[in-house]
């Protein structure tokens, strides 16, 4: 599979390894792209990747994807870069696989395992509890390979020293998780969540509650409210889906799944 080298000059924002603003070479795109992002790239390899394909235009993200995710990254273009946090505070939608029979030191099957004896695994009705007392405003305690910041420094990078860091629970928005799949150890679930939330920390979570494992194995992001993988196009055919500014795109569209869920 094709993956991007790294571009030398910094990205616009918001990527955290390249903090500073570059020179917008193409004030005349304007616009939103909705990317189908690759097993394994960064998002801020698709953000290269575009600002590469369009001979230097701003380029800004609304929401980090994993490298070990994909599905919809939405890109901002030029002056719609001013819309990513809108974009950002948009209901996401994912289908994700988790491993009830290891626990990860980063919480999904990149790190390392560590299996877990369980004498009798947990039934349907036992993993559809679980789900449900998941669903509300939550506190969550993020991975310690994340990027946020602890004493200035990003929390993986010390996690990657040897010095992983216990961070704080924050509040967050679980709106719907919905068992698809269950066949022990593995489980698909579909999730509708707000902001800021973390699917490896959710399957982690879930996996103390249920007194197994949890390690997130795939992911794959559906939808960020208004948009959906039905209108994701792969990076490199995404010039070919510029939309229209974001206050001339409509409502939301109903069929994304979990939407009408409260």
């Amino acid at each position: 599979m094709y993956r991007p080298a790294r571009i030398g000059a910094p990205i616009a924002v918001p990527c955290d390894d390249y903090p500073v603003p570059v020179r917008n070479k193409r004030p005349d795109l304007n616009s939103v792209l909705v990317i189908d992002k690759p097993h394994g790239w960064t998002s801020a390899d698709v953000c290269r990747f575009i600002r590469a394909r369009t001979g230097g235009a701003k380029v800004g993200h609304a929401g980090t994807l994993d490298p070990l995710a994909t599905g919809v990254l939405v890109l901002c273009l030029g002056s719609e870069t001013k819309r990513i946090d809108e974009i950002m505070a948009g209901r996401k939608h994912y289908e994700a696989t988790v491993d009830l029979a290891h626990f990860s030191t980063t919480d999904d099957a990149e790190g390392e395992l560590t299996p877990v004896a369980v004498a009798s695994p947990p039934t349907r009705a036992q993993v559809d509890a679980a789900c449900s007392a998941m669903v509300g405003e939550i506190l969550q305690r993020p991975p310690a390979y994340s990027a946020i910041k602890v004493g200035g420094r990003r929390a993986y990078r010390l996690a990657r020293q040897g010095k992983p860091p216990v961070l704080e629970p924050r509040p967050v928005s679980i709106h719907a998780v919905e068992v698809l799949e269950y066949g022990w150890p593995r489980l698909k679930l579909r999730i509708a969540c707000g902001k800021g939330t973390y699917i490896r920390s959710l399957a982690r979570d879930l996996g103390t509650s249920l007194t197994t494992g949890g390690t997130l194995t795939a992911l794959r992001r559906t939808g960020v409210e208004p948009f959906t993988i039905a209108q994701a196009l792969a990076p490199e055919d995404a010039l070919n889906g510029l939309f229209p500014p974001a206050d001339q795109i409509s409502a939301c569209p109903r069929d994304i799944p979990g939407h009408n869920v409260s």
